[in-house]
Protein backbone atom coordinates (compact mmCIF):
# COMPACT_ATOMS: atom_id res chain seq x y z
CA UNK A 1 0.00 0.00 0.00
CA UNK A 2 1.00 3.34 -0.60
CA UNK A 3 2.44 5.38 2.27
CA UNK A 4 -0.34 7.89 3.06
CA UNK A 5 2.21 11.09 2.83
CA UNK A 6 1.66 11.02 -0.85
CA UNK A 7 5.37 10.88 -1.53
CA UNK A 8 5.44 7.08 -2.90
CA UNK A 9 2.16 6.46 -4.73
CA UNK A 10 3.98 3.30 -6.38
CA UNK A 11 2.24 0.57 -4.03
CA UNK A 12 -1.20 2.37 -5.00
CA UNK A 13 -0.55 2.28 -8.91
CA UNK A 14 0.41 -0.88 -9.19
CA UNK A 15 -2.60 -2.05 -6.80
CA UNK A 16 -4.53 -0.79 -10.02
CA UNK A 17 -2.88 -1.52 -12.54
CA UNK A 18 -2.47 -5.59 -11.38
CA UNK A 19 -6.32 -5.83 -10.28
CA UNK A 20 -7.66 -3.09 -13.13
CA UNK A 21 -6.02 -5.40 -15.95
CA UNK A 22 -3.71 -2.49 -16.92
CA UNK A 23 -0.36 -2.95 -18.69
CA UNK A 24 1.29 -0.49 -17.36
CA UNK A 25 1.80 1.76 -13.95
CA UNK A 26 1.22 4.73 -16.44
CA UNK A 27 -2.23 3.55 -17.45
CA UNK A 28 -2.74 2.84 -13.65
CA UNK A 29 -1.93 6.49 -13.12
CA UNK A 30 -3.94 7.84 -16.00
CA UNK A 31 -7.15 5.65 -15.17
CA UNK A 32 -6.46 6.93 -11.56
CA UNK A 33 -6.76 10.57 -12.25
CA UNK A 34 -9.99 9.51 -14.43
CA UNK A 35 -11.88 7.94 -11.88
CA UNK A 36 -10.82 10.50 -9.29
CA UNK A 37 -12.10 13.30 -11.71
CA UNK A 38 -15.18 11.91 -12.51
CA UNK A 39 -16.27 10.75 -8.83
CA UNK A 40 -15.68 14.49 -7.67
CA UNK A 41 -18.85 15.51 -9.21
CA UNK A 42 -20.78 13.16 -8.52
CA UNK A 43 -20.38 13.60 -4.52
CA UNK A 44 -21.79 16.21 -2.26
CA UNK A 45 -18.97 18.97 -0.96
CA UNK A 46 -18.66 17.46 2.34
CA UNK A 47 -18.49 14.12 1.55
CA UNK A 48 -15.75 15.03 -1.27
CA UNK A 49 -14.07 17.00 1.42
CA UNK A 50 -14.21 14.15 4.09
CA UNK A 51 -12.50 11.71 1.02
CA UNK A 52 -9.93 14.24 -0.11
CA UNK A 53 -8.80 14.39 3.77
CA UNK A 54 -8.45 10.67 3.68
CA UNK A 55 -5.99 10.65 0.84
CA UNK A 56 -2.28 11.63 0.08
CA UNK A 57 -2.45 15.27 -1.30
CA UNK A 58 -1.89 13.94 -5.57
CA UNK A 59 -5.21 11.73 -4.95
CA UNK A 60 -7.16 14.62 -3.53
CA UNK A 61 -5.90 16.85 -5.99
CA UNK A 62 -7.64 14.90 -8.80
CA UNK A 63 -11.27 14.37 -6.68
CA UNK A 64 -11.46 18.25 -6.11
CA UNK A 65 -9.96 19.95 -9.13
CA UNK A 66 -12.64 20.18 -11.23
CA UNK A 67 -14.13 22.74 -10.62
CA UNK A 68 -18.13 23.85 -10.99
CA UNK A 69 -19.44 27.34 -11.04
CA UNK A 70 -22.72 25.78 -10.58
CA UNK A 71 -23.67 21.93 -11.13
CA UNK A 72 -26.13 19.95 -10.14
CA UNK A 73 -25.34 16.21 -8.92
CA UNK A 74 -27.27 13.45 -11.28
CA UNK A 75 -28.62 11.79 -7.88
CA UNK A 76 -29.76 8.55 -10.57
CA UNK A 77 -26.66 8.45 -12.51
CA UNK A 78 -26.20 5.04 -14.53
CA UNK A 79 -23.67 3.01 -13.80
CA UNK A 80 -22.89 3.13 -17.71
CA UNK A 81 -23.10 6.58 -17.59
CA UNK A 82 -20.64 6.96 -14.99
CA UNK A 83 -18.19 4.44 -16.64
CA UNK A 84 -18.17 6.38 -20.44
CA UNK A 85 -17.56 8.96 -18.49
CA UNK A 86 -13.99 7.69 -17.04
CA UNK A 87 -13.18 5.63 -19.99
CA UNK A 88 -13.74 9.17 -21.80
CA UNK A 89 -11.54 10.97 -19.25
CA UNK A 90 -8.80 8.16 -19.39
CA UNK A 91 -8.43 8.52 -23.36
CA UNK A 92 -10.23 5.42 -23.92
CA UNK A 93 -13.48 4.67 -25.14
CA UNK A 94 -14.85 1.33 -23.79
CA UNK A 95 -16.48 1.33 -21.03
CA UNK A 96 -17.14 -1.91 -20.69
CA UNK A 97 -13.87 -2.32 -20.08
CA UNK A 98 -13.66 0.94 -17.54
CA UNK A 99 -15.29 -1.28 -14.91
CA UNK A 100 -12.06 -2.95 -14.20
CA UNK A 101 -10.07 0.14 -13.73
CA UNK A 102 -12.73 1.76 -11.59
CA UNK A 103 -13.03 -0.76 -9.64
CA UNK A 104 -9.48 -1.47 -8.82
CA UNK A 105 -9.56 2.73 -7.90
CA UNK A 106 -12.39 2.31 -5.84
CA UNK A 107 -10.59 -0.45 -3.97
CA UNK A 108 -7.70 1.32 -3.79
CA UNK A 109 -9.78 4.49 -2.44
CA UNK A 110 -11.66 2.52 -0.15
CA UNK A 111 -8.12 1.62 1.64
CA UNK A 112 -7.32 5.13 2.31
CA UNK A 113 -11.02 6.25 3.45
CA UNK A 114 -11.67 3.73 6.20
CA UNK A 115 -14.83 2.19 6.98
CA UNK A 116 -16.91 5.83 7.79
CA UNK A 117 -16.04 7.87 5.01
CA UNK A 118 -16.48 5.37 3.05
CA UNK A 119 -19.91 4.23 3.60
CA UNK A 120 -20.51 8.33 3.43
CA UNK A 121 -19.15 7.95 0.13
CA UNK A 122 -21.30 5.09 -0.60
CA UNK A 123 -24.52 6.53 0.57
CA UNK A 124 -23.95 9.91 -1.16
CA UNK A 125 -23.39 8.34 -4.53
CA UNK A 126 -26.00 7.49 -6.75
CA UNK A 127 -27.89 4.13 -6.47
CA UNK A 128 -25.89 2.24 -9.33
CA UNK A 129 -22.42 3.94 -8.66
CA UNK A 130 -22.68 3.16 -4.97
CA UNK A 131 -23.04 -0.52 -5.96
CA UNK A 132 -19.96 -0.10 -8.05
CA UNK A 133 -18.30 1.52 -5.36
CA UNK A 134 -19.62 -1.00 -2.71
CA UNK A 135 -18.26 -4.04 -5.04
CA UNK A 136 -14.55 -2.76 -5.29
Amino acid sequence: MAQSNGTDLGGYYRQIEENGLLLTEQDAQQWSTAVLRALGPNLPRGTKKKLAKSLPEELAFDLTRKFWLLHFRNKNLPRQEFLKEVARMSGNTDAQFAVHPTRAVFHELKQYAGNDVSETVAEALAPEVSELWQQA
